[in-house]
């Protein structure tokens, strides 16, 4: 099949439905540079090392090239999500179902950031999916249990991982620094958090990006009445287009979160700051390598708590903390539904 930019671009406009999809991922990508984005560069810009703007651009960059450089080493995260569920035959009405599933990750994502909570984009995409196949599936029969199970692994990971790799890195530096100038340290942790800033952002790109260009692809398959996005090669425009409208979406809306991540959850110095990105982009390479897709919102916010629990317990306030696992276990059922409805009105309207 034909990707290439102009081609994509003239079968958008003479097919509706599929240029509805691609509007609809393009805005669950606004959306997700909205609110899930800033993650990757909220200690960076709270501890002052970098201006909002400069860490905007420097985040859209390498948001592209994670994109590109890991769906060069491994794209297994794009097909997993691709391959979660089974909207059946008919490829019209699992175009309709997945324009539901996108549809309900903006309006559940744009509700929490409302309130400043960080959700996880990649959470509401397997929601979304899902409920929208058990509509057009009329049963569960159309969700892949193989696929799930290496959400749920990702689920328990990023939580797991994110935290006590938080701990060790930021117990180490600590050591390390123990007998150290504070001041001098200070200038080169300054330096450290930029390039944590970036291999965070590069990370992100890795998951999150490969997750909705592998959605954007699974609607031009439809469109095309294949079912699958086998042997599908990414073109570059696409990749350069996602981060793009990442970007975008971060620089509109991103500072309630950088806010909630950076400052209310745990104050940090800049050691911590670097600390936690490290953190985050280690675990994040690791599931990126295995094809295991993860959330980067679950990853970064978790080792913040390790980095936070290094001094004590007490410095990590459990009050923000609390606001976001119920965001996160809300998302399932929330997104689900949401998606489950709109499919059912979708195929009443268009089928």
């Amino acid at each position: 099949m034909d990707t290439s930019l102009l081609s994509f671009a003239r079968e958008s406009m003479s097919n509706p439905i599929l240029l509805i999809t691609v509007l609809f991922t393009l805005g669950v990508i606004f959306v997700n540079g909205w609110t899930d984005a800033p993650n990757a560069i909220a200690t960076c810009v709270t501890t002052r090392c970098m201006s909002p703007r400069r860490a905007i651009l420097m985040s859209a960059a390498f948001n592209f090239l994670g994109v590109f450089i890991m769906t060069q080493i491994n794209s297994s995260v794009a097909s997993t999500i691709s391959n979660m569920v089974d909207f059946g035959d008919s490829t019209h009405e699992a175009l309709i179902a997945l324009c539901a599933a996108l549809l309900s990750i903006v309006v559940y994502s744009v509700a929490a950031s409302f309130f400043g909570i960080p959700t996880s984009e990649s959470h509401s995409l397997i929601a979304g999916l899902s409920g929208a196949a058990i509509a057009i599936q009329h049963g569960t029969g159309g969700i892949n249990g193989a696929e799930w199970i290496k959400v749920i692994y990702g689920l328990v990971l990023s939580l797991i991982l994110g935290f006590v790799t938080g701990w060790v890195v930021c117990r180490l530096i600590t050591v390390i620094c123990r007998e150290m100038d504070r001041r001098k340290t200070n200038r080169f942790f300054a330096g450290a958090q930029i390039v944590g800033a970036a291999a965070m952002s590069f990370m992100h790109g890795a998951q999150d990006g490969q997750k909705f260009i592998g959605v954007l692809f699974l609607g031009v398959a439809f469109s095309n009445g294949q079912n699958s996005v086998s042997g599908m090669e990414i073109p570059v425009w696409l990749m350069l287009l996602c981060s793009v409208v990442m970007g975008l979406g971060t620089s509109v809306g991103g500072e309630k979160i950088i806010k909630s991540v950076g400052m209310d959850m745990v104050k940090l110095e800049r050691y911590q700051g670097f600390s936690a990105d490290l953190a985050g982009a280690l675990c994040l390479l690791f599931s990126s390598l295995f094809g295991i897709p993860v959330s980067t919102t679950h990853t970064k916010t978790s080792a913040i708590m390790g980095v936070g629990a290094v001094k004590r317990l007490s410095a990590i306030n459990f009050g923000v903390v609390k606001d976001m696992m119920l965001t996160w276990i809300f998302t399932f059922p929330g997104c689900g539904l949401i998606s489950f409805v709109m499919a059912n009105i979708f195929m009443f309207i268009f089928g």
